[in-house]
C-alpha cells in the first residue's frame, strides 16, 4: 500500500493527499457532476487531471500531475499567452458539455448566468507548470459565462500584485487575453467585471468572517481578506488603464 502524503496549499478541499500517482480528496455532493464534466473537457482534447472514481474509504480518486504551481513561478507574458489559450479551450470543450438535469454543484460565489460549465477558479495556485500545464481542483465547477471565469483567470494571473505600476501590469493582462483570442465585446466588459468579480471574493471572505462561515473565515483573519480588499481597490483604480491595453479591437 503506498503511503498517504499530506498535500499543502488547499484551502478548501478538505483533507487532501497524494497515495501513489493519485491524488485523494473528500467525496462531496457534487463530486459526481465534477467528474462527469472533467471527463467531457478530456473528451475534447484538453489536458485535464484524470478522474478515477472512488477508493476503499470513499473519497475522490485522481489523476496526480507532477510540476510546480504557477503561484510560484513568475511567467512571460508568452506563457501567460499559454494560460490564456488553455483557458479557451476549456470554455471550447464546455459548450458541448450538457449536464443532466440531476447535476448537483456547489460553488461558494454565485455566477452571474449559465452559459456553461465553468472551473470557476482558474488561477495561479491551480495551475500546475511541468512537462504538462493543467488546471487543478475542479471541484467548485458549476454553471458560469465565459466572461465571469474569464475575469477571474485574468485577474488571478496579472493584477494581483498592488504595488506594480498598473501599466506593467496592463501588458500581462493583454497577453492572457489576447491567447485567449478574445472577442470585442468580452474585451470591453473585462475591465469592469475584473472589478465585480475580485468584489465578489471578498464579499465572500467578508461575510464569512461575519458569520464564522469556514474556511472563509480563518482565510479573511490570516491575510486573505487584506488582499481581497487591495486587490478590489487596484482593478477599480485602474479600469482606464485595463480598457486602453485591451482594446476592443486588438
Amino acid at each position: 500500500m503506498d503511503e498517504e502524503l499530506i498535500l499543502a496549499g488547499g484551502n478548501a478541499s478538505g483533507s487532501v493527499v497524494r497515495v501513489g500517482s493519485t491524488v485523494r480528496k473528500p467525496w462531496t455532493g457534487s463530486s459526481e457532476s465534477v467528474h462527469a464534466f472533467m471527463d467531457a473537457v478530456r473528451a475534447h482534447g484538453v489536458d485535464v487531471p484524470a478522474p478515477l472514481g472512488r477508493d476503499e474509504r470513499g473519497r475522490q480518486v485522481i489523476e496526480f500531475v507532477p510540476g510546480q504551481l504557477a503561484m510560484h513561478l513568475s511567467l512571460t507574458r508568452a506563457e501567460l499567452g499559454r494560460v490564456g489559450a488553455i483557458v479557451r479551450a476549456i470554455h471550447d470543450a464546455s459548450a458541448d458539455f450538457v449536464p443532466p438535469r440531476d447535476a448537483v454543484w456547489e460553488t461558494a460565489i454565485p455566477a452571474p448566468g449559465a452559459e456553461i460549465v465553468c472551473h470557476n477558479d482558474l488561477a495561479p495556485w491551480n495551475l500546475i507548470v511541468g512537462e504538462r500545464w493543467v488546471f487543478i481542483d475542479w471541484d467548485a465547477a458549476a454553471p458560469s459565462t465565459r466572461l465571469w471565469d474569464l475575469a477571474y483567470a485574468a485577474q488571478a494571473f496579472t493584477l494581483s500584485d498592488v504595488d506594480r505600476p498598473a501599466r506593467d501590469a496592463a501588458g500581462d493582462l493583454a497577453a492572457i487575453v489576447d491567447g485567449y483570442h478574445a472577442e470585442a465585446e468580452l474585451r470591453d466588459a473585462l475591465p469592469t467585471v475584473m472589478h465585480r468579480r475580485a468584489a465578489a471574493m471578498l464579499e465572500l471572505l467578508r461575510s464569512g468572517h461575519e458569520n464564522g462561515r469556514e474556511p472563509w473565515a480563518s482565510m479573511f483573519a490570516s491575510g486573505h481578506g487584506d488582499h481581497w480588499a487591495a486587490v478590489t481597490q487596484y482593478v477599480a483604480k485602474n479600469q482606464a488603464v485595463w480598457s486602453d491595453a485591451l482594446g476592443p479591437t486588438r
